[in-house]
């Protein structure tokens, strides 16, 4: 951290502002697996009643699902190899 490289009032209150937002940054993330937990539960209530309106719902419900969800990472195409190839 930056107080113990610099030690002055300013660096020492910048160390704290920096663990704070590491922090906050981990409650908000934490939040959204609550946020995905909860939000697969209500789409489990409305899957048991269906209607025209509920059905609208659970399909709003699975998009954000998705978008919660990260992407697998792409797979590492062969690379080609430069240069000649000799006949034969």
């Amino acid at each position: 951290m930056v107080a113990t490289v610099l030690n002055s009032p300013r660096a020492v209150q910048m160390s704290v502002f920096v663990v704070r937002a590491f922090v906050k940054m981990r409650h908000m993330l934490i939040g959204q697996n609550d946020l995905a937990k909860n939000l697969a539960e209500l789409e489990k209530k409305l899957t048991d009643r269906l209607d025209v309106h509920e059905t609208a719902i659970v399909e709003v419900l699975q998009q954000v699902m998705i978008l919660l969800t990260p992407s697998p990472p792409e797979p590492d195409l062969p690379q080609r190899r430069i240069g000649f190839k000799p006949d034969g």
